[in-house]
């Protein structure tokens, strides 16, 4: 049940890899810099069956085009699946949506978003909230308020929760963007994660791991200092 955390990009995304065979993996937000996560995944002998977003913003998702073409060039097909509410960051409209969201943040915002390739790709699949993804033990939990679609994806026998933008060590995520919703990401915070087994390790989107029990006892409920 092995996770591998790949730091990426220049907001340093925390891209994962996650085992779920002895020759295969599920890969989380491959934000940025395709060819290092390719470099790891082949040291590790994974091909991912699947790239899955926890939400749709760019500095998570950047990279994908190119995995996905990587692997079909050598006869691996990869299927992508972000949450419905979240479709339109890869869509025609993608490039608009991610401008809109990072322009907002005025030129650090929109030096950060040319950093990152804008090559969408079409998603193959929609987590439903509750469900497994595809046949592994990873549980989607639909988080909203970073985003519209944000979504945490847990597994109970790993102990783990992959939280995106929505957790993250001693702070939650920004709201102070188009569509964000501050009061639904405190009450899914409070009302779902921190409901889970508090020796939950807490794979962040961007920053250092932690654990329900840790957030529980120190969390400000408040998004200062973190990233877009």
């Amino acid at each position: 049940m092995l996770i591998d955390r790949v730091i990426v990009g220049s907001m340093y995304t925390n891209a994962y890899i996650v085992s779920t065979g002895k020759k295969d993996c599920i890969l989380i937000d491959p934000g940025a810099e395709s060819s290092t996560i390719v470099s790891r995944l082949e040291a590790m002998n994974l091909v991912p069956k699947a790239v899955v977003f926890t939400h749709g913003h760019i500095d998570h998702t950047s990279a994908t085009k190119k995995l996905v073409d990587y692997y079909a060039e050598r006869g691996h097909h990869v299927p992508v699946g972000i949450h419905e509410g979240d479709k339109i960051f890869l869509s025609a409209d993608g490039g608009r949506a991610n401008r809109d969201l990072f322009s907002s943040f005025g030129d650090a915002g929109v030096a950060a978003l040319e950093s990152f390739e804008d090559e969408p790709v079409e998603p193959e699949f929609y987590f439903e909230d509750g469900k497994n993804l595809l046949d592994t033990d990873l549980v989607v939990m639909h988080t909203p308020g970073h985003s519209p679609g944000s979504s945490c994806i847990y597994s109970e026998p790993r102990q783990a929760l992959f939280s995106g933008d929505t957790l993250f060590f001693n702070t939650i995520g920004r709201t102070d963007l188009p569509s964000g919703d501050d009061e639904e990401l405190r009450r899914v915070v409070s009302e779902c994660i921190f409901e889970l087994p508090p020796d939950t390790r807490v794979f962040p989107g961007h920053g250092p791991i932690t654990s329900i029990e840790r957030e529980i006892k120190n969390n400000r409920m408040d998004s200062e200092g973190s990233t877009i």
